[in-house]
Parts: structure tokens; C-alpha cells; sequence
């Protein structure tokens, strides 16, 4: 039976003699417009410049068009790539009476060519045999990415700008202490209280203060890293405060729940829920096929090969999955997962626990999945007390 967000193929019937069919071609200097129109043998394409309102008014006039040549239009269906330009442009278009959908790139079968050639025109007309597939209720043309809403989109951006902060953090680090190893000074820390007093009383081993320009370089890293502390400690304020406010709404719960596992952090929960569990899946191979856990193998024939993983999904989830499969290990000593993980890898064969650990992440990616849905427990998994 399909699946009420089944998104590999359309749920709707497709009547080609009352709906005008569109796909974009979308690039940062213009968009490249293909449409399939009733009762009109030609199959137009026209070149704007990137504006949601240049489109519209495009469809509209197909749609006047097609009028006058005697059809009925009940249905304008649009298409586009996923791409840097995000899901803006479909909910603008469904806002003004606009059936649109964004394609995973991915799925889109190509020319295997050596050498294909490839314009924006050609790939209009890919892109428009595999949307009248897919609105054809077809399997295999392609797949639907699903269109979040604004608030979905914001809850993300925290957690993604923390990220960034923590790794210029990082690197500010790393620069200060690579800048006084080269003076023999290894015992300094950057991220210490009273590190920009320390700064000024440092002296090479030779008993000589720093240079002026190596110490004018320091105090504006310092004065950066002080800045970055800062917007990491805040953001983690506001999060701890919106979930004190509205502990029991929507994923805030899940994040609670989340982090009533031991080993499992705030920051982690966080990232887990706004970023894969909060969202509706299919089933547990959705789950882990969006977290990229899955494997890619290679089969013809007598040859069986498998290529690794396929990282088609979402690479932060899967960085965070596979961290905290190791952490799980360490914190969850006599969970069933740890116990299946440890019964796997106890030949010590090489590279055996890394291949492991990826199949502990997905595992415990669908236990999570399954523990904030359906309330389903982790077998032997030690929980914090509730509140």
C-alpha cells in the first residue's frame, strides 16, 4: 500500500489535459523555464532573470495560452532541483496557488557517457521527463525532497551556528599555540580564565619577553576567541531557555527525552532532533537512508562488492551518529547495543571495529528514532531520572 508521505512517486492522478507541467532549471544569473502544455504541440521554454514574480507571471500566461486553445487548466505542477537556493522559491509558489516540488538531485538518472553533453536546455528536458514520470505515479524517475516550513528551517540554525563557532574556536586555538611552539612555548592554554592575563607575562625559554608583532598577533586572537565564547555561551543560553519555557512542545520534548539517556548531551539531542527525528519518516530504512548510514553496494554478475558508505544523506547527522557510537560504547557498557557491538568485534580483526561502529550508528539511529516516536525503550540503556 503507498505511504501517506510516500515521496518517490505522486498520490495524485495526473490528468495531462487539465494540468500545466513546469520544471526550472535554476542557476545565480538566470532560470531557464520548460513547460508542458495542454492542447499546444509546442513545448515552450523561456529564459528569466532570477525572480519569483518574472515566474509566476511566466505560468500565468501558459496558462492563458492554453486556455484559448480550448483546455480547461485546473493544475499548475513546477519542479526544481534542491539546491543552494534552498526551499524558498516552493513555498513562495505554493503560497500563490502553485503545486510545487524540489527533486533530490541525486535521484535523477544521467547519461553514463564518457563524455555527455551537457546544456541548461538539455538538462530542462531531463528534468521534465522525470517529473511526468513522477506525476505519472511512476517509481524510478526520480524523488521528492520534502518542503519544510520556515519555523523547521529556523530550529535548525542554532545548532549549525554553534558548529561553525566551535570549529573557528578551534582554529583560533590551534593558530596560538602553533604560534608559540615555534618559540618553545608549549605549556600555554588559550581557553583558561586568566589566559589573556598569563599572555602578557609569557617568555621564551631564553628568558625573553615576545616579540612585539608575535605578541600584538596573540592579544587580537585572544580578543577573537573571547568574542566567539561569548555567542557559543549565549546561543547555549537561549537553547536552555526556550526548553525551560516550552518543555512539552513538540521536539523540545524529544529533546528532553533524548537527553535523559546517559551520554547522550543537550547539545547532541538538540542537533538529532531539529535535524532527522523530528521529521516524518517513512520507516527505519528512511531514517537511516537520510542519515547516509547505508551501504552502497556494487553487484553484476558473479562480482559482489561492497563501496563503502553511500553519503547521500545528511552529513551532520552522520559525523554526530558515528561520535556517538562511540560514546554510547563507553557510557552504555551493558546495553544490548554495546553487548552486540563488543560480540561482532571480538576477533580484533583490523578495520573490523570500523566497520562496526557505522552499523552501531544506524542501529542506534533507529533506536532513537523509534525511543522519541513510538516510545519504545533501549534494551539494557541506563536513563537519568525524569526532569
Amino acid at each position: 500500500m503507498p505511504q501517506p508521505n510516500d515521496l518517490s512517486r505522486s498520490l495524485v492522478a495526473l490528468d495531462q489535459n487539465s494540468t500545466i507541467i513546469a520544471v526550472v532549471e535554476l542557476s545565480q544569473s538566470s532560470w531557464l523555464v520548460g513547460g508542458v502544455l495542454p492542447g499546444i504541440e509546442r513545448q515552450p521554454c523561456k529564459k528569466l532573470e532570477p525572480s519569483a514574480e518574472r515566474l509566476l507571471g511566466l505560468l500565468h500566461r501558459w496558462r492563458d495560452e492554453a486556455v484559448r486553445a480550448g483546455s480547461s487548466i485546473t493544475r499548475i505542477a513546477l519542479a526544481f532541483e534542491a539546491g543552494g537556493d534552498g526551499f524558498w522559491l516552493a513555498r513562495w509558489l505554493q503560497a500563490h496557488g502553485v503545486e510545487a516540488h524540489v527533486i533530490h538531485p541525486s535521484s535523477v538518472a544521467v547519461s553514463r557517457e564518457h563524455r555527455r553533453a551537457k546544456t541548461d536546455r538539455l538538462d530542462t528536458e531531463l528534468l521534465k521527463r522525470s517529473f511526468l514520470g513522477w506525476l505519472r505515479g511512476e517509481r524510478g524517475h526520480c524523488s521528492m525532497a520534502r518542503v519544510p516550513t520556515m519555523l523547521e528551517e529556523d530550529a535548525k540554525r542554532p545548532n549549525r551556528e554553534r558548529e561553525c563557532l566551535v570549529g573557528e574556536r578551534t582554529r583560533i586555538v590551534n593558530r596560538m599555540k602553533g604560534t608559540l611552539a615555534r618559540l618553545g612555548i608549549r605549556t600555554f592554554k588559550p581557553t583558561l580564565r586568566k589566559a589573556a592575563e598569563r599572555l602578557a607575562t609569557l617568555h621564551t625559554p631564553e628568558g625573553s619577553p615576545l616579540p612585539p608583532n608575535v605578541s600584538a598577533e596573540l592579544q587580537h586572537d585572544m580578543a577573537r576567541l573571547r568574542l566567539l565564547i561569548s555567542q557559543i555561551r549565549e546561543i547555549e543560553n537561549a537553547r536552555q531557555e526556550r526548553l525551560e519555557q516550552e518543555p512539552e512542545t513538540g521536539p523540545h520534548a524529544m529533546v528532553r527525552l533524548l537527553a535523559r539517556i546517559v551520554g547522550v548531551g543537550i547539545e547532541t539531542a538538540d542537533m538529532l532532533v531539529n535535524e532527522v527525528l523530528s521529521r516524518r519518516m517513512r520507516d527505519r530504512k528512511a531514517v537511516a537512508r537520510y542519515a547516509g548510514l547505508t551501504g552502497s553496494p556494487d553487484e553484476s554478475g558473479t562480482k559482489r562488492r561492497e563501496q563503502g558508505l553511500a553519503r547521500a544523506g545528511n552529513a551532520r547527522v552522520r559525523r554526530g551518529m558515528i561520535q556517538l557510537a562511540w560514546r554510547f560504547l563507553l557510557f552504555q557498557k551493558e546495553s544490548a547495543l554495546a553487548l552486540w557491538y563488543r560480540a561482532r568485534t571480538a576477533d580484533s580483526r583490523l578495520g573490523t571495529r570500523k566497520t562496526m561502529i557505522v552499523a552501531l550508528a544506524r542501529k542506534l539511529l533507529i533506536a532513537l528514532w523509534r525511543f522519541v516516536t513510538t516510545g519504545e525503550t533501549l534494551e539494557g540503556v541506563v536513563l537519568r531520572p525524569a526532569g
